[in-house]
């Protein structure tokens, strides 16, 4: 039994990237194929929306999503906890999930947009995530809460960042935290938060956590990689921790009072630091957006937040999250090159940067498999991401807007989905994995172009780019065309008007886009057929 335990977690580490123990070293491994968040406070926006986001870099992970309405609940109800484990009985791997528990329910639970790891509420709350791993001897089973519910209950019971922080806090207090290192970003309608949480140690039930505010002009990143550092809990307009987060560290011989100041990604998650599929993604999303600052790609700490050159549009985000390092030092297709007509030597129309690891030291490609090698923020193997709005000025029914794109974001395009909408189109509620290829799914007709398109990223992709980025415009230009019908027609005791026009917006453009995945897909066969 052992071996076969062993066994399995090495295949999942090796095909993955999800965390392994290190025990020599007490660390789990971070993901290096994990998820990206960039957080943006209000005065650092273009309009004022306070954003969050995420790239869900996992194709284990859930491939559909579907919208859970608000409920309310009668006296003595509980809500299942589950403990999520990896599968490979199905046709592709997967997760599944089982029971481990219950907590009380509360009387009444708010509705919310039900991703992989559930993202926007219909009162503008809005959550990304990352994982950073952290100390393996802080990971314990008595615990009942993961990462994935976590993110449901603080949608379901809670209204700002601030508030879901404390029902954590609370919640982890009494049932535990069973999971690795995880990071959230949390945004209201006010202010953005990065909350980091680990167990308690083995054995033991709670949680370790601190949180700290993005200044409202500032822009932030979590890559998994642990990045609050020092901490003031004197200045609670920025900072919020466990009431252990000091003594824990301490009788774990891991920090001295009298010795170097306190840091929390030293103490709880110090080899997070340390890799460069983390620390080189959070230089380039600070640099494309203050280049003025010039930091150091290779520096092994950059800043919590930063202020940006200019004000942070949509446009920016998408830009960003489809980056994989081109024209730099560190594009990974850089030694990929071919002669041209004329002799001259260019980079081949195969260079692919969604090529999986183990083809990088085959064509010798910059960066390396795994945890200590690079990798790019745009994954071939990204499931879903979000960029999504929350703005104090418009009704909840209109204010929190979610962007969702499905699979390669370098491939796809994000679609608007409303924190009210009673509903999204079946092809996004249709699993794509586990159990194999359908038409019936959003996810396949995205993975299906974003695969295509990686066999000649050279050519293929600037067809996609043709298709997608005049769309995206028109999406972002309509935004606010869309939204001021939605207001003409908003009453705030009565708003099913509104919540039925956003809902078929979201229909109407969540259709098109698969529609058009699928025929551009066909367009790439029939124009590249002979090169192939």
């Amino acid at each position: 039994m052992k071996k076969q335990i062993s066994l399995l977690s090495g295949i999942l580490f090796l095909s993955f990237g999800v965390f392994a123990q290190v025990d020599k070293t007490d660390w789990v491994e971070g993901y290096p194929d994990g998820c990206t968040s960039i957080t943006v406070g209000k005065d650092a926006s273009f309009d004022g929306s306070v954003i969050t986001s995420h790239t869900d870099d996992s194709h284990r992970t859930r491939s559909w999503m579907d919208i859970v309405p608000a409920m309310d609940h009668e006296k003595g109800e509980t809500v299942s906890m589950y403990k999520r484990v990896p599968v490979d009985s199905f046709a592709m791997p997967t997760y599944g999930h089982y029971k481990i528990g219950e907590i009380p329910q509360v009387e009444h639970t708010y509705g919310y947009i039900n991703t992989a790891y559930p993202s926007l509420n219909d009162h503008q709350l809005a959550i990304g995530e990352s994982t950073f791993g952290g100390r393996a001897t802080l990971q314990s089973d008595e615990g009942l809460i993961d990462c994935q519910r976590l993110c449901k209950l603080m949608l379901e019971r809670c209204t700002t960042a601030r508030g879901a922080i404390e029902m954590a806090d609370e919640l982890t207090k009494e049932h535990g935290w069973n999971d690795a290192g995880e990071a959230l970003t949390i945004a209201d309608k006010n202010e953005v938060w990065h909350f980091e949480i680990v167990g308690p140690g083995k054995g033991n039930t709670g949680a370790v956590w601190v949180a700290q505010r993005v200044p409202d002009d500032h822009v932030s990143v979590n890559v998994n990689a642990s990045t609050i550092k020092e901490i003031d809990l004197e200045n609670k307009d920025y900072f919020m921790a466990s009431e252990n987060i000091f003594s824990l560290a301490k009788d774990s011989g891991w920090w001295d009072p009298e010795g170097k100041p306190f840091k929390f990604c030293y103490v709880y998650a110090p080899h997070s630091r340390t890799s460069f599929a983390s620390r080189r993604r959070e230089w380039r999303v600070f640099d494309l957006l203050a280049p003025s600052l010039h930091l150091d790609p290779n520096a092994e700490n950059h800043p919590f937040s930063v202020k940006p050159d200019t004000l942070v549009t949509l446009e920016k985000l998408v830009s960003i999250f489809k980056d994989y390092y081109e024209d730099t030092p560190f594009d990974m297709t850089k030694d990929m090159v071919v002669a041209d007509k004329d002799g001259k030597m260019v980079k081949s129309p195969l260079a692919n940067p969604h090529m999986p690891y183990d083809a990088n030291k085959l064509f010798k490609v910059n960066g390396g498999w795994g945890w200590l090698g690079e990798r790019t923020i745009a994954r071939w193997y990204t499931m879903y991401a979000t960029i999504i709005q929350c703005r104090s000025w418009l009704p909840d029914e209109i204010g929190g807007v979610e962007w969702l794109a499905i699979d390669n974001v370098a491939t796809s395009i994000y679609i608007p989905v409303y924190g009210s909408v009673t509903d999204i189109p079946e092809l996004y509620k249709t699993p794509g994995r586990p159990n194999g290829y359908t038409t019936k799914s959003a996810w396949w007709a995205f993975n299906r172009l974003g695969t295509l398109t990686a066999q000649r990223w050279g050519e293929m992709r600037y067809d996609v780019d043709a298709v997608w980025n005049p769309w995206q415009q028109e999406l972002f230009d309509n935004q606010k065309t869309i939204e001021q019908k939605a207001l003409n027609v908003y009453d705030k005791k009565n708003p099913e008007k509104t919540i039925q026009l956003l809902t078929g917006y979201t229909d109407e453009w969540g259709n098109k886009v698969v529609d058009k995945a699928w025929e551009l897909g066909d367009f790439l066969w029939t124009k590249y057929d002979e090169k192939f």
